[in-house]
């Protein structure tokens, strides 16, 4: 199977989610896709070089980073599911108002054109704010799945929430039945 894996810049999760897509390159091809945030941003969790080069260890290919370059996803078919993990409320948004004016909002939009899932981690401190009709917009449309989410720290952050990544691989294999994996909310 060809996986889309694209990140977004929730950087406090990378360490998270790169071992999901290094489980997930020895079962299929994995195909990474980085916002631009995320190729571009250093942070206290690690520098754009550094995330570039461990997707490219990884997946063996370095990371699709342009807008060009994720928009032949869907003419020549190359994906059977798009993963965003993590994604963020600004790539929630855009998604939800069908925005491509990024790496991975155009994966995403060049993709559905042919009626394959795409599957969402959320991750954002805005989930049960302003990102909450983002969601709920996602949830209702055709071909967009949800890895179950929840509060990371209710008291501290009380509208943040983030996706269990450790279930990117059973959500992933509902997603490509057609079927959302239950619980959503954790």
């Amino acid at each position: 199977m060809n996986i889309g894996f694209a990140m977004c810049g929730s950087f406090c999760t990378f360490s998270k989610v790169f071992p999901i897509m290094e489980a997930l390159t020895k079962e299929h091809n994995v195909i990474p896709i980085f916002s631009n945030a995320a190729y571009t941003t250093d942070t206290r969790f690690g520098s754009a070089q550094e995330h570039i080069a461990k997707a490219t260890v990884i997946c063996k290919n370095p990371p699709l980073h342009s807008i060009a370059e994720a928009e032949p996803i869907g003419p020549q078919k190359l994906l059977d599911i798009l993963i965003i993990a993590p994604c963020t409320g600004n790539t929630l948004a855009k998604l939800a108002h069908s925005i491509a004016d990024s790496p991975v909002t155009m994966a995403a939009k060049s993709h559905l054109r042919n009626g394959r899932p795409v599957l969402v981690a959320v991750s954002t401190n805005d989930a049960l704010g302003g990102a909450a009709e983002n969601i709920g917009k996602l949830l209702s449309r055709k071909h967009y799945y949800f890895v179950p989410f929840g509060q990371d720290d209710a008291a501290s952050k009380p509208t943040s929430m983030v996706a269990d990544f450790s279930r990117i691989p059973d959500a992933m294999d509902a997603a490509i039945a057609h079927r959302q994996i239950q619980p959503m909310l954790i």
